[in-house]
This record gives structure tokens, sequence and C-alpha cells, in this order.
């Protein structure tokens, strides 16, 4: 199975936000590592801070992080800063934040490494924050920056107040730098709700009644009664419905309406789906529409992707349909272009990477470009990267069978197992259309290695090391496909039995497309194991591509017999 590639977010704070030159020297930084995306730089003159946000696979972000914090050490004196937010240190904290592909959990494991890393090679002294805290009391950031840099140098005196990691005495380096606070938290999402009304005192009720603080309980239930208080004189709240969100009501005069103006800090508690039909919910209790969502700067792509199938899954259709489809659904369904056009490419964390790779992909290229790149005298892509575009198309087939029956008339009861098939459909396709790159990589690897110099004995063992590690990855690649162009036959068996009877043709060309998947990439596997010195290995993993093609065969005829039979 391919692995979804892992993302994170970094989102350093530095305790500069007057001095342009020494922001971009720091913002520098981070664009020097590659696979890396600057996002925003937000400097704010009042709080003499600059917030960063930075994306791209956890190893090089990690490395901009590192980076980053080393050129604000190295430009930022603490002894002369002054601002209005709360600060520590010249960086003063950095979260990693998990947007696809990665865990919570994980992400704390790298921000520990990095802290540790910061302390060891910096002597910059690192709190553990949030998720990455080493102590239940400090996932709460204010605990780790108590005292602020002022107090510092009493709290480097303090066992029990010492940095998780680089605890030591303070003196004039420490002075300069501070401390630095490195965490992992879930992503936020800023979004707002638009009103067909201009009351702000409306949109308040609304954002109170919604939000996880909720409002003040009053005397006698009345709105205007006094606060209710508890035995330490501290005021009663009554609990909103929505958890992990923070909420206002305000009016916008750009647009001439009230909003409810929410921050949900954790979308797997409450996804954004979940807070626009509950918004939408309490708004019409109290008279008001929500005609639109207006989202705050950018998103992960599964926040679409989880509205766009909730939506879909409320209208009893088919959630295995391409993934531009159900993002679609989600604008619609959310309203994200009510306010100005909403276009995914631009706020999308992955496609802004996506779009940022200038590497050009053959699953890119059209219909007519792909079958003239084939033919020409290059020999990639070759039979492995069309054994799997062959699989890719198998999927298709199957999946369009289950999409039809899914929405077929009188079929109404079924949609759902339908619609199952159909979301596994998708994911043997999006896992095959990888594979379709991924096999002209593999040959690339192996012209690279042959590439390579051989003037000394030491170049030349390192050579044949080069060559064979990429023929033995140039032999699992083309395994792989096998595997996942096997898969095809259980999606289009049942479509042949169960599916829309008028597509069972269709059906039927999708195992024949499977079947020549398997086979093709079987033949890749046997001529690129042949050029592996150890032949235990390559014994195997013959015998593993000989086995799938025998089931391939047996497969094929067993579902063409079904498929021929209702013709």
């Amino acid at each position: 199975m391919v692995r979804e590639k892992q993302i994170i977010e970094c989102v350093p704070n530095f305790s500069e936000g007057r001095n342009k030159d020494v922001i971009k020297q720091i913002t520098d930084e981070v664009e020097r590592v590659k696979g890396v995306k600057l996002l925003d730089v937000d400097p704010g003159e009042a709080t003499n801070r600059t917030v960063v946000t930075f994306v791209g696979e956890p190893s090089v972000v990690v490395e901009a992080a590192f980076r980053c914090v080393k050129k604000a050490a190295q430009l930022i004196d603490m002894r002369q800063h002054h601002g209005a937010h709360p600060r520590m240190g010249a960086t003063d904290v950095c979260p990693l934040i998990p947007v696809a592909g990665i865990t919570l959990e994980e992400c704390a494991v790298l921000a520990r490494q990095l802290a540790e890393r910061i302390a060891n090679e910096l002597q910059i002294p690192c709190y553990c924050y949030e998720a990455a805290a080493k102590t239940p009391e400090r996932k709460n950031l204010a605990i780790c920056r108590k005292g602020e840099y002022e107090g510092l140098p009493q709290r480097m005196s303090e066992a029990a107040e010492a940095p998780d990691y680089g605890a030591r005495e303070w003196d004039e380096q420490l002075a300069r730098t501070g401390c630095t606070a490195v965490g992992a938290r879930d992503f936020l999402i800023a979004t707002n709700f638009n009103l067909n009304t201009t009351s702000t005192r409306r949109a308040n009720a609304i954002a109170f009644d919604v939000r996880e603080k909720g409002r003040p309980m009053r005397e006698g239930g009345s709105p205007v009664g006094k606060p209710m208080k508890d035995e330490k004189g501290e005021i009663i709240m009554q609990p909103g419905t929505l958890k992990a969100t923070k909420a206002i009501g305000w009016f916008i005069d750009e647009y001439g309406i009230a909003q409810v103006s929410m921050n949900i800090t954790d979308i797997n508690i409450t996804p954004l789906h979940i807070a626009f039909d509950e918004v939408c919910r309490c708004a019409q209790n109290r008279g008001i529409r929500v005609t639109g969502t207006e989202i705050v700067g950018l998103i992960p792509k599964r926040t679409l992707l989880e509205a766009g199938t909730y939506f879909l899954k409320k209208q009893q259709r088919s959630t295995g349909i391409p993934e531009e489809d159900i993002i679609k659904i989600a604008i619609m369904s959310m309203g994200l272009d009510d306010l100005k056009p909403f276009n995914p490419r631009e706020k999308v964390i992955e496609y802004l990477l996506e779009d940022a790779d200038k590497t050009p992909k053959l699953i890119d290229l059209t219909v007519k470009e792909f079958a003239n790149e084939t033919s020409r005298e290059s020999p990639a892509p070759g039979g492995g990267t069309i054994s799997a575009y062959m699989g890719a198309l198998g999927a298709a087939l199957g999946t369009m069978v289950a999409n039809l029956s899914s929405h077929k008339a009188g079929w109404d009861a079924r949609w759902e197992e339908f619609s199952n098939w159909a979301e596994k459909g998708q994911a043997i396709q999006a896992e095959l259309m990888i594979l379709v790159d991924e096999d002209t990589e593999a040959f690339n690897r192996i012209m690279s290695a042959f590439g390579l110099p051989k003037g000394t004995d030491e170049e030349k063992a390192a050579r044949s090391a080069a060559i064979q590690e990429a023929t033995l990855f140039a032999t699992e690649v083309p395994l792989h496909t096998m595997k996942a162009s096997y898969k095809v036959f259980e999606l289009c068996r049942a479509m042949a039995e169960e599916g829309n009877p008028n597509s069972v043709s269709d059906a039927g060309v999708g195992v024949l497309a499977a079947r020549a998947a398997v086979l093709g990439a079987g033949l890749n596997v046997k001529i690129n194991a042949s050029g592996l010195k150890d032949k235990e290995k390559a014994e195997h993993l013959v015998a593993e591509a000989n086995k799938l093609i025998a089931q391939a065969n047996e497969a094929e005829a067993e579902i063409m017999k079904i498929v021929e039979a209702k013709l």
C-alpha cells in the first residue's frame, strides 16, 4: 500500500516585528531548505513579533525550523526587546502541526527531538508544550512561559522550573537568546460563518450557543438577569454545543453583514462541516440563516474531503467519486464561495505544495501526450508504467459500475453498499496512479546508478552497491503494481455479480485490464530480478510474481464466465 505523503506545518513566532531586514534573513533560512514552502510571514508592529508559517515533509520542515531558530538567535537580542505580546526568547514558540499522513503523537516526538537539538547545538534551553509536553502541567504554554523573559534568570536557578532540554545557569549568551517553547498541536482552523443579518448581538448569541465556553448562567433564565456564581464566587457557565471551539459575533463593514467568527482548535473533535451544520441549526432557531462560510488562511485537504463526504452521505449519494468532485460538493454545501470565489488550489496546503513542485509527472499528461511519450525512442515510460496505468483503468471501470449501481433508480436501499465498493475502487486507482510515475522513477534510478564514477576501487564498490539497490527497487515497484492490480478482481467480480446489469461489460473490460496489468508488471519483475546478485532474493520475488500471475489468470477466467452469462 502506498502511504499518504507526510506533511507537517511549522508556525514559529519570532521576537522581532519591526526590522524587516532581520525578518527577511530569518525567513530566507526557511526558503533555503529544499522541499519547504513558505506560506506566510505576518509581522506585528505593536507586538514586535512575527509569525511565520511553512510546510513540507517532516524532515525538511524540522531542518528549516532549526535553521531559522539559529538565525533568530544570532540576530535578535532579547535584552533590547519590548512588545505587547508575552514572550521569553528570540524564537518564542515553535509548534509542529500535523497536516497529512502523520499523527499528532508523531509530531510530538519530532518536537522533542527538535528541542533537544536546539538545546545541544545552539545552547538555547527549551520547554516542551501541548502534545510534546513531558509533564502534564507544561501542556499549557502559559505555564512554560510564566514570568516571561524577565523571569528566566530566577527560573534557571530552580530545579522545578528547569527547561526540559538545555538546563544551565543564566549567562550573557542566554540573556541574549532567552528560551524557546517547542511544541506539537493540532491544526487550527479560523473560519467565519456569514449570516443574513446585520445584528452583532444576534451573531453573538449564536456564537455563545455553540462555543465550548458557552455563556454565563443568569438568574431567572433571563438574558438580562445577574450572572450566577458558585461558592467560590466564580461565574457559572452554561457550555455550548461544540467542543474545541472559540467563537464571537461581529459585524463586517466590508461585506455589510454579521458573522459568527470561530476558531476550531481541534478538527479531530469538531470538523469544519460539523461546526457549519451546528451554527446553521442554532441560527435557524433564532430566525437567521447561514448564507455561507469564509475560511481564513489555509486548511488541510482532508477538511474539505471529510466535509464533501459528509454531505454526500446525507444525500445518500456515492462517496466513491474523484477527489475534485468531493471538494466541489464541500464548497457548494458550505457556501465557501458566498463572498468571493473559492479556489482550492490557493487554500489547500497539499495543493500549494503540489503546485510548487515543478517535477513533471506522467499522470499530468493528456491521454494523447501520454501515448506519444511512451512511443518515443526513450526506454521510459515502458511496460511497467503502462501496466500500472492499465491497472488504474481497470479500477476506474469497476468504480464506474459501482457508482452507476449506487445511483440506479429503484436501488436506493443499496446506495451505501455500492458507495463502499466505489470508495475501494478509488483507493486502488489512486495507488496505481502513483505507481505510474514510480515505475519510471525506478528505471531512472538505475540509469543514474550506472552513471556514477568508477575510477577507483571505492567508486566502483559504491557504484555497484547503488546499481543493486536501484535494481531491487525497480523489481519491487512492479511487484507492488501486481499486488495493487490484483485487488481490481474483487471489485469487478462484485460488480459483475451484483452491479447494474447494463454495465456488466464494463466490469468485464475492467477484469481484462487488471489481468493485463498483473501479467505485464510480472514481466518487469522477472527482467529486473535477473540483474540482482542476490539470487535468493531474486528467486523469492519471481516466485511471488508467478503466484500472482496464476491467481490473476484464474480470477479473470472465473469473472469472465459471469460476465458472458449476463450478456
